[in-house]
């Protein structure tokens, strides 16, 4: 077995003809810089309903392990070797634009388990789950106007993740009184940010956004309290585990992130639809990995789920899993989707938006006792 592998093959014991099960690719980078995303990715599979559209289906399941080269390498072979009619993945922006771009070549559809900047015009057959940036950095914008934030700070990855967080903060704040002072990046494997930090501070903002994700995303946080900073902390919905709360510890107390609803579900009135979703995805996730083990990564894998089950029995009206016909059948599904209520929003896609959610998708929370809690 290579090193990047992980053999998690599952197929439903469902009475249905072989030559009908779905197969889809899995691509999660679940050792790595991003392996505390990874990983919860990576378990909600093993919860999922064990058929797709009405259907058996076949889950691949396979380690980039954070890294950009494996993750090309993988979605190659699950396309050309294993003939799968669907990948989900990468759990990383760099690996998962590094799998669109084969998915593109190769005609086949994706869905991508994090945010990237692909628009369908670039590419098609890509789509994506997680809350495009500008929505997510809405929600702190507004915290921050409502502090009298004028001025901020932005420290992040020094890749794609890092460029895409910082162009929501640009964007977000062109059209109000908030101006960025100061910006700074860090590798994700850094073990400290001091330099930046100082570079930071002697701009004096009011408030400061960090552009990481995962346990990495916490080391700034820590060093800016380390070295004295007493202004709001806004992260981003790339934080939301309980890793990163365990890494962070005391100095993340206060610190605010976006998310989806699902991590704050029991709090959404009953009329909300995405109540109930989130609620059903919690009892199943929980029920297999322990009480509190509810993460908004897991989550994304859960709505990829739902929306790739509601396109597959769409498509299977065309065609049939396995034909050439059947990838450009379940694209156009997917494209189509309209109004799947996921735990993290109501996905409306179109040929235009191949992420199809609304501001209903974002929700401002803030670090209390170590845990996350609704900023009303």
């Amino acid at each position: 077995m290579k090193k990047h592998v992980l053999a998690l093959i599952v197929a439903a014991a469902v009475p249905f003809a072989a030559s009908a099960d779905i197969t889809v690719g899995i691509i999660v980078g679940a050792t790595g810089p991003g392996a505390s995303l990874g990983i919860p990715y990576k378990n909600t599979f093993e919860v999922t309903p064990k058929t797709m559209g009405g259907e058996p289906v076949k889950y691949i399941v396979l380690d980039d392990g954070t890294d950009t080269n494996t993750a090309v390498r993988l979605a190659r072979k699950l396309i050309q070797d294993d003939k799968v009619d669907l990948i989900i993945g990468s759990t990383s922006v760099p690996s998962a634009i590094a799998v669109a771009g084969v998915a593109g070549e190769l005609k086949t559809p994706q869905i991508s388990l994090s945010p990237t900047p692909i628009t369908p015009d670039q590419n098609p057959w890509t789509f994506s789950v997680p809350q495009p940036i500008n929505i997510m950095m809405g929600s702190q914008v507004e915290n921050m106007k409502e502090k009298g934030v004028k001025t901020v700070a932005y420290l992040g990855f020094s890749d794609s993740w890092g460029d895409l967080v910082l162009s929501g903060l640009k964007n977000t704040i062109k059209d109000t009184d908030i101006k960025l002072v100061a910006e700074e990046r860090y590798a994700r494997l850094d073990t400290s940010v001091s330099g930046q930090v100082l570079k930071l501070l002697a701009a004096k903002p009011d408030a400061v956004v960090l552009g990481g994700s995962g346990t990495p995303g916490a080391l700034p946080n820590v060093t800016l309290r380390e070295r004295g900073y007493k202004g709001p902390i806004y992260h981003n919905h790339g934080v939301i585990n309980k890793d990163f709360l365990r890494v962070g510890g005391k100095a993340l107390e206060g610190a605010y992130a976006p998310t989806g609803p699902v991590m704050v579900a029991e709090q959404l009135p009953d009329s909300n639809p995405i109540k109930k979703v989130a609620l059903e995805f919690t009892e199943a996730y929980e029920g297999k990995f322990g009480e509190g083990s509810r993460n908004a990564f897991a989550a994304y894998s859960w709505d990829a789920y739902l929306l790739a089950d509601n396109a597959v029995a769409e498509a299977l009206k065309k065609a049939k899993p396995g034909t050439p016909e059947f990838r450009p059948a379940l694209r156009e599904a997917l494209e189509n989707a309209g109004e799947v209520v996921g735990t993290h929003g109501v996905y409306d896609m179109s040929p235009t938006d191949h992420t199809g959610l609304d501001q209903r998708a974002s929700a401002l929370v803030q670090v209390e006792n170590g845990n996350w809690k609704l900023v009303k």
